[in-house]
């Protein structure tokens, strides 16, 4: 009889703790059926990732709420849904899931990509935008830029005169490793005038198995359990990368540590040798700001942090929007040839097209935005909720990982029309790369891209200038394969080769 009420009240209780939990979370989105045991809606992935969410998307809706294992994953895939998350519901969405990449590649969630919003966040967004990539900063590092442009245009120049074919996928990404690693440490690694080849080489190796790692997807971050059947591995190569991504930066931080000289006896201060105050890299910037600095937040490993975020978010995503746009060029050759004449017309023959040029050509921009819109070069967003909130009239738990889907939703027909044709003219009179919340390719609200402004100068820089000094051509009748790869940034599955013949003036503008 004791056994028998036992058993009856531990049911009793599971109804109402069950009655309870589904009154609290009957406002929830909707989520596909079926969701299964352990895995949830795990089956449901595939790759790419955001052309299987958008198919659900399109079956379902677009909110939903999925289970990924253990995670509650919010995917939202409208203008409106995304708005209201970037807007009213900003604050609560503003952390990101805590996934293992982030624990050895971000310092234990500490760097920008990584930590949770609060003011250690704050801060970081602070010294980057102030220090590396404010107006004034970009403006007087622009000889930075525009050298490595004029650099890369007379390496195809080169190519062209050599066989007259070129592979674009690894000069455009060298370009932006060179533009960056300049700005932030003074040395440049891919091409001519590289100071210590063995250091280029190492350097390219890690950025290499940095996009590699990231395209992995990490089982164990949705079913913990994983790590100890066979998700081991994949955490052992991770934090063998951190420690050679570590002592990489490291060492660039001691180089310029040597550089410092004593130059006041009475306070201890230190300052460079060389270099005004505008024209010092982001690693002196800092450096200067360790030594000046009492409370010790501005240590080594913060600065290799931001280092390091600097790096992967603008390098795979600058150089991977380049050759998505010569690549829709080359298949539609009437819009190349009215960039080409836009140019000819402002800039004329005599110059090399200049980063101030960029805002009086508003159909290359037009060109830019479309391409984005089409290949995003973020095509899913992940942020999480640090608080309860409702989005569209659902209830969204504390701790759900929100999914913006952003391919989704700028190649959707309710928002574009015939959003798979390439029309620039579409963007005519647009100003910006944003269309309120149809168009979004850096993000919005808080944990909006803060290098949009460089991102946006590299890639008109570089196109202008390869548009005003040769006439490209595709290596045959057949259409450039447009399919995409693996990875976080949408790469092109095959690296663009094409055929390149200089323009006359080329020559003696890049020569």
């Amino acid at each position: 009889m004791v056994a028998y009420s036992v058993v009856l009240s531990i049911i009793l209780v599971i109804i109402w703790v069950g009655q309870t939990r589904l009154k609290k979370f009957k406002k929830l989105p909707p989520s596909p059926f079926p969701c299964l045991p352990i895995i949830g809606h795990l089956y449901l992935v595939k790759s790419p990732l955001y052309r299987a969410l958008g198919k659900l998307s399109n079956r379902h809706g677009p909110m939903l709420m999925l289970w990924f294992g253990t995670r509650r994953a919010f995917l939202v895939s409208s203008p409106e849904a995304i708005e209201e998350c970037l807007t009213s519901n900003d604050m609560a969405f503003a952390n990101r899931p805590h996934l293992l990449a982030g624990k050895h590649l971000g310092y234990d969630y500490t760097t920008l990509a990584w930590s949770s919003y609060g003011d250690h966040w704050r801060n970081l967004r602070r010294i980057t935008s102030l220090e590396l990539l404010s107006a004034h900063r970009l403006h007087t590092l622009s000889s930075i830029r525009a050298e490595e442009v004029r650099l890369l245009g007379k390496k195809v120049y080169q190519s062209a005169m050599k066989d007259g074919t070129v592979e674009m996928k690894s000069m455009f990404f060298e370009l932006m490793l060179n533009v960056l690693m300049m700005m932030i440490a003074g040395k440049r690694y891919f091409g001519d005038s590289v100071a210590d080849v063995e250091e280029g080489r190492r350097f390219k190796e890690i950025v290499e198995e940095t996009f590699k790692m990231m395209e992995t997807t990490n089982v164990s971050d949705y079913l913990p359990w994983w790590k100890w059947i066979g998700g081991r591995e994949l955490e052992k190569k991770m934090i063998a990368l951190k420690g050679k991504r570590d002592g990489f930066m490291q060492g660039l931080l001691d180089e310029h540590k040597r550089k410092l000289v004593y130059v006041g006896e009475s306070d201890g201060s230190k300052e460079e040798i060389k270099g005004k105050d505008d024209k010092k890299n982001f690693i002196q910037v800092m450096l200067m700001l360790q030594e000046t600095e009492s409370d010790q937040y501005y240590n080594d490993e913060l600065i290799k942090g931001l280092m390091q975020v600097l790096l992967s978010a603008g390098t795979d995503t600058s150089s991977g929007t380049m050759e998505w746009v010569l690549s829709f060029l080359l298949n539609n050759p009437e819009h190349l040839k009215k960039a080409q004449v836009e140019i000819d017309t402002y800039v004329g023959k005599d110059r090399l097209l200049d980063e101030s040029d960029i805002s009086n050509l508003p159909y290359l921009r037009c060109i830019i935005n479309e391409t984005m819109r089409m290949k995003p070069p973020g095509p899913l967003v992940f942020h999480e909720s640090a608080k309860n909130c409702v989005v569209g009239g659902y209830h969204i738990p504390r701790g759900t990982m929100l999914l913006m889907n952003l391919w989704a939703m700028q190649n959707d027909p309710k928002n574009w029309e015939d959003p798979q044709e390439f029309k620039p003219e579409r963007f005519i009179g647009l100003e910006g790369s944003r269309d309120g919340y149809k168009l979004m390719p850096f993000g919005a609200g808080r944990r909006k891209c803060p290098a949009e402004n460089l991102a946006m100068r590299m890639i008109g820089l570089t196109l202008g200038t390869l548009i005003q000094c040769f006439d490209w051509d595709r290596m045959s009748d057949e259409k450039i394969d447009m399919t995409e790869g693996k990875g976080l940034t949408m790469p092109k599955a095959k690296p663009l080769v094409a055929k390149c013949q200089p323009r006359q003036q080329a020559a003696k503008l890049l020569i």
